[in-house]
C-alpha cells in the first residue's frame, strides 16, 4: 500500500499516477477521511490530556484530605465525550485502511504510460522453427499421444482443468525439477515448498485481496484461499519481521500448484491448456534493500529467461505500459514464448518489482547496519516459469511430422534418458 503522508505531499501525483494505471479512484474523498480521522484524533489526544491533568489534581486534594467532586462531576463528561470520539476514530480509521488497499502501486518512472497498445518490446530471443509439414497443436498431439486428457479431468472437476498421464505427467514432473536445480545450483536461490492454502492476511499482504477476491477459490467454511502463486505463501514468509541488512537479498524459489477462477476471463483463450484453473509454477521471489531492486528486478529477468534459453524456446520480453500491469506493481516485464502449432506468442512469466508496496501491507522491514533504524523492504517476484504454456511450446516446437515429440536435451536427464514421446510409450 501508499504511505498516507506521500499521497497527502504528492496528491497530483498520485491521481496522475492511479489514472495512468487506468483506474478511477477519488483520492481527494480518500484525502478528507484523512483529515477528518486526524482532527478526531487530536480533539480526543487533548481532551485525554485534560483527563490526566485533572487525574493528578484530583490525587493531590485527596492526599490534601479536600474534596475533588466538582472535578470528578466535570471529568464525567469529559470521559463520555472520550469514548464517544474514541468510537468515531475507530470507525474512520477503518474507513481509511479499507480505502487505502484498494489504491494501486504508482508505476515507475521509466514505464510507458498506456494500455496494452503502449507495451515496449525490448528483447527477443531464438529462431521460430520452421517445418515442411503443418505443425500440429498441443491438443491434437496430445490426443495422438495420449498424454494429457482435457475430458477425464473434466469428467473428474470440471472444464479448464487438466489430467497428465505417462509421459505427459514425466515430462511435467521433469521440468518442475528442471527449473528449481536450475535456481538453486546457478542462481542462487533457497528452494521451499509452501502452503498451498493461506489466509485473508496473507492475500492482503501481496495484494490479491480485495480487489481480485472475485478470482480467487475460497474456502466455504474458513476464511482461507487457495493460493494463485507460490508469490503469496513466499512472500508472507517474513510478513512482519525485521530483517538484519546484511541478509540481504533474500532469493526464494518455490514449487506450487496454482489456483485461479478468473472470472473476467470467460470465453479468453480456453481451449487446451493457454487458460486453465489449476496449473503448476515454479516461482522466484526477493525481499532487497530498496536502492537495488531495479538491478535486482533485472537479474530476475535474467534468471528466469534462462529457462526459455537451455530449452531453446524462442520468446520476446515486452516491458509493461502502466495501465497493464498488475495492481501491485511499480514495473513489469513480460515474457512471451512462442508455439508453433496455435502460431502465437504465449506469456510464461510476468516479473515484477513491487517497491515497498506489498512490505508496508505485510508489514517487511530490514534494520539499516550503520544506524539501526528501520525501513520497508522492496519485493520482487517472477515465474521461473509458469509450466502450461511451457508445455504447449515443447509440445508444438519440437514435434515431429509423425507425431511424436523429441525431448529437449536438458530434460533428458529428467525423462529417465527418453529422448522421444510416441505413441503408446510408458515412460
Amino acid at each position: 500500500m501508499l504511505d498516507i503522508k506521500f499521497i497527502r505531499e504528492n496528491r497530483d501525483l498520485v491521481k496522475e499516477s492511479i489514472k495512468n494505471k487506468g483506474q478511477n479512484i477519488d483520492i481527494d474523498e480518500l484525502l478528507a477521511i484523512d483529515e477528518n480521522y486526524r482532527k478526531i484524533l487530536v480533539e480526543v489526544e487533548a481532551l485525554k490530556a485534560e483527563r490526566n491533568k485533572a487525574n493528578n489534581e484530583i490525587s493531590t486534594l485527596m492526599k490534601e484530605k479536600k474534596n475533588p467532586k466538582v472535578i470528578i462531576e466535570k471529568m464525567k463528561a469529559v470521559s463520555q465525550k472520550i469514548a464517544e470520539l474514541d468510537s468515531k476514530v475507530g470507525e474512520e480509521e477503518q474507513k481509511l485502511a479499507k480505502f487505502i488497499y484498494i489504491i494501486p502501486n504508482l508505476p515507475d518512472k521509466s514505464v510507458p504510460v498506456g494500455g496494452l497498445e503502449a507495451n515496449k518490446l525490448v528483447k527477443s530471443w531464438g529462431e521460430n522453427p520452421k517445418f515442411n509439414f503443418k505443425p500440429k497443436t498441443h491438443m491434437e498431439i496430445s490426443e495422438l499421444l495420449g498424454i494429457i486428457s482435457f475430458g477425464v479431468a473434466a469428467k473428474i472437476t470440471g472444464s479448464n482443468f487438466v489430467l497428465f498421464t505417462g509421459p505427459g505427467a514425466r515430462l511435467e514432473r521433469a521440468l518442475i525439477n528442471f527449473m528449481l536445480d536450475l535456481h538453486t545450483k546457478q542462481h542462487g536461490y533457497r528452494e521451499v515448498f509452501p502452503p498451498f492454502l493461506v489466509n485473508r492476511r496473507s492475500m492482503i499482504g501481496t495484494g490479491q485481496l480485495p480487489k481480485l477476491e472475485e478470482d480467487m477459490y475460497k474456502l466455504k467454511d474458513e476464511d482461507l484461499f487457495l493460493i494463485p502463486t507460490a508469490e503469496v505463501p513466499v512472500t508472507n514468509i517474513h510478513s512482519g519481521d525485521i530483517i538484519e541488512e546484511d541478509k540481504l537479498p533474500i532469493r526464494y524459489t518455490a514449487y506450487s500448484a496454482c489456483f485461479r477462477r478468473e472470472a473476467g476471463s470467460y470465453g479468453k483463450d480456453t481451449k487446451g491448456l493457454i487458460r486453465v484453473h489449476q496449473f503448476d509454477k515454479v516461482e522466484l521471489v526477493k525481499f532487497v534493500k530498496p536502492e537495488t531492486s531495479f538491478d535486482e528486478l533485472e537479474k530476475l529477468l535474467a534468471d528466469a529467461e534462462k529457462v526459455l534459453q537451455i530449452l531453446k524456446i524462442p520468446y520476446r520480453i515486452k516491458l509493461l505500459a502502466s495501465g497493464d500491469m498488475s495492481f501491485a506493481a511499480a514495473k513489469c516485464y513480460d515474457i512471451e514464448i512462442y508455439a508453433a502449432g496455435v502460431d502465437s506468442y504465449l506469456e510464461v512469466s510476468s516479473c515484477s518489482c513491487f517497491t515497498d508496496f506489498q512490505a508496508r501491507r505485510a508489514n517487511i522491514r530490514y534494520r539499516q547496519k550503520e544506524t539501526k533504524k528501520t525501513a520497508f523492504v522492496h519485493t520482487l517476484n517472477g515465474s521461473g516459469v509458469a509450466l502450461p504454456r511451457l508445455v504447449v511450446a515443447i509440445l508444438e516446437n519440437y514435434q515431429n511430422e509423425d507425431g511424436t515429440v523429441n525431448i529437449p536435451e536438458a530434460l533428458v536427464p529428467y525423462m529417465d534418458g527418453v529422448k522421444t514421446i510416441a505413441r503408446g510409450a510408458e515412460k
